[in-house]
């Protein structure tokens, strides 16, 4: 295992990431139909997202949860989604990383899960 120090790693990192997501039963729906993901734009914006992140690059520029909002109104964001999307997640640093910033990818990613399945659900009440 090797730790997470670059841009490669982070773009490998993404990539096996969205891997298990395009097929997860549980959030695929999300991003294949509901979102229609154009992975040629998105992959780059998340290993922009991910260099600020993890390495401060300031490369990311974007509103991550304004993206999600209208995703939400039109199927509910909820909890369970977030587990699964953290769980993914932490599955996927933990084969291919190891380190401090693997370690900080995880609680980032806890961090984030966190803050959209609770604004996902204010959303939904307002």
């Amino acid at each position: 295992m090797k730790k997470l120090e670059s841009r490669e790693d982070i773009e490998l990192l993404v990539n096996s990431f969205y891997k298990k997501v395009i097929i997860d039963e549980t959030i695929s729906s999300f991003f294949n139909d509901i979102a229609n993901v154009n992975w040629d734009k998105h992959l780059p914006k998340m290993y922009s997202f991910w260099e600020t992140i993890l390495f401060g690059q300031m490369s990311y520029k974007g509103n991550p949860m304004g993206v999600h909002f209208p995703i939400n109104e039109i199927q509910a964001m909820e909890q369970k989604h977030f587990d699964r999307w953290l769980q993914l997640w932490k599955t996927t640093v933990e084969e291919n990383f190891t380190g401090e910033n693997a370690d900080t990818a995880i609680y980032k990613a806890e961090n984030i899960a966190k803050l959209m399945a609770f604004k996902m659900d204010i959303a939904r009440r307002l």
